[in-house]
């Protein structure tokens, strides 16, 4: 088991205590409002030093409290117990792994690889499409630290060039013109063989779920030069430049970057239609829930390791057949952490050794 004991000091309405983690699966039972979701930013903030819920850690201190820490005990893949601490203090967050500074997130990868599931996930398949971009690069970051270069340079890099538009500044565009387009073909190639492999899992996953078969994930790149099977040659940079320079004028009039990652689709097909335009809610709640079922099966294909799964009350919404048929399908797991109502059926889903703890007025008892 990945996480042995979390200690919590002003994190949210959390009390500020030590809890023992010891277990396959944990269970949070209590009612809305009392700590259950809390418990699990705390741990995917251990795992990845930052939140699922906000971008904004001062958000994150108890209230009338100026810092907040968090150290997480764990096991990693020698069995051997590491050490991870988190302080937020004064604006500024100090991470330390087995006591050793560290400088950029990205150095976390794959130290405790989680997979969340909550409420906001009916974005991935109802939302704009940045919100689907982002469940796709949070897929290959889970395990590709240079993928997380390349977004970070292809960010810099479209947000100098959109700077030069809105300034008029036209004589250097050329140049960023091709950084943008080297970066942004590294990244929509990577995407393009994700998705492919997210097609072998999804599909079928929806089907032994909803019995709705022919559901798949198309990719539209904005640069549609590119081909769409998997396995085929690229096109040169030289073609998608000569692409961007003819958007020019209406770039310079826009002071936008009209083309690139940034404006990738991905849309959910089935049968050659577009498939969210005309699902039930329940249908497209499925969709949420099932994409994070495949990113931690495709995680686990990866890299052959298995992830933690925090589960934030994500089945309320499902009718009994269909929350039966997806618990028997959960992926491969390191360790399991599900929130739950009082009035839900939770035994049902305990195994010998499973932790429960009830929750309330962020303290917990077991």
């Amino acid at each position: 088991m990945p996480f042995l004991s979390l200690s919590l000091f002003n994190f949210r309405n959390l009390k500020n205590d030590k809890i023992d983690l010891f277990s396959k699966e944990v269970f949070f039972v209590g009612e809305n409002g009392q700590g259950k979701s809390n418990l699990l930013e705390s741990l995917y903030y251990a795992a990845y030093g930052s939140s699922f819920r906000t971008h904004t850690d001062s958000q994150i201190i108890k209230e009338n409290e100026a810092n907040f820490s968090i150290r997480a005990m764990y096991t990693n893949d020698k069995e051997s117990t590491q050490q991870i601490n988190i302080i937020y203090d004064n604006g500024k967050k100090t991470i330390e792994k087995n006591g050793k500074r560290i400088k950029d997130r990205k150095e976390l990868i794959n130290t405790i690889p989680c997979v969340v599931f909550c409420h906001d996930d009916m974005k991935f398949a109802t939302g704009e499409p940045e919100f689907r971009r982002f469940f796709l690069d949070q897929s290959l970051t889970m395990y590709d630290a240079l993928y997380i270069d390349d977004l970070r340079n292809y960010r810099k890099i479209l947000k100098t060039r959109n700077l030069l538009l809105k300034e008029n500044k036209y004589d250097m565009l050329d140049i960023y013109d091709v950084q943008l387009v080297k970066k942004g073909l590294e990244i929509q190639k990577k995407r393009k063989i994700a998705i492919f492999q997210f097609n072998e899992i999804f599909g079928k996953l929806y089907e032994q779920v909803s019995g709705i078969d022919g559901v798949s994930i198309q990719y539209v790149p904005s640069w549609k030069e590119i081909p769409q099977e998997v396995g085929t040659k690229f096109p040169d940079e030289e073609t998608i430049l000569s692409r961007i320079r003819e958007k020019r004028e209406q770039e310079k009039i826009l002071t936008t970057t009209l083309s690139g990652p940034h404006r990738d689709k991905i849309i959910f097909m089935r049968n050659g239609n577009q498939f969210v335009t005309t699902a039930s809610t329940g249908q497209c709640r499925l969709i949420a829930l099932l994409l994070r079922i495949a990113q931690a099966v495709y995680y686990t294909r990866i890299t052959n390791s298995k992830p933690v799964l925090l589960m934030d009350d994500v089945m309320l919404e499902l009718d009994p057949l269909k929350r039966q048929r997806l618990t028997a399908m959960l992926p491969e797991y390191d360790q399991l952490f599900c929130t739950f109502l009082p009035g839900e059926p939770y035994q049902n889903y305990k195994r010998e050794k499973t932790k429960v703890y009830q929750i309330k007025d962020g303290e917990w008892n077991e």
